[in-house]
């Protein structure tokens, strides 16, 4: 199977270069204070992708050449979280899809509380 990625266009292939280029000499404790933050979205029940075996013939459903589904996909939620090098930050759960209004209350909410908890604690 394929493997998915982002789109990245001309532009944002040079701004990341520019960018790494810029703290290419940082220090550690400078990378130090670089606090990451992502969502993801986690299946709960199975997976989101497709998965190859390799079986021989009449093998076809037999327990490790099978995938285990329920009806109606079994649901899945979204999480936002953050982390830096002295440890992690505030987990949430994401209800709905994400859009820059949500994504922005949610850093709004969370981002700086766990920046100062994680620099205190």
């Amino acid at each position: 199977v394929a493997r998915r990625k982002p789109l990245r266009i001309k532009r944002h292939k040079t701004a990341h270069l520019e960018f790494a280029k810029r703290h290419l000499k940082d220090s550690q404790t400078m990378r130090n204070k670089i606090l990451w933050s992502d969502e993801t979205k986690i299946e709960l029940f199975g997976l989101n992708a497709k998965r190859h075996v390799w079986r021989k013939p009449g093998t076809t459903h037999h327990l490790a050449n099978t995938i285990t589904t329920v009806k109606h996909g079994g649901g899945s939620i979204m999480l936002w979280g953050c982390f830096l090098a002295a440890g992690t930050g505030s987990l949430v759960r994401v209800e709905g899809n994400i859009n820059a209004a949500m994504h922005r209350d949610i850093l709004e909410e969370n981002l700086l509380q766990s920046a100062l908890d994680l620099r205190l604690g």
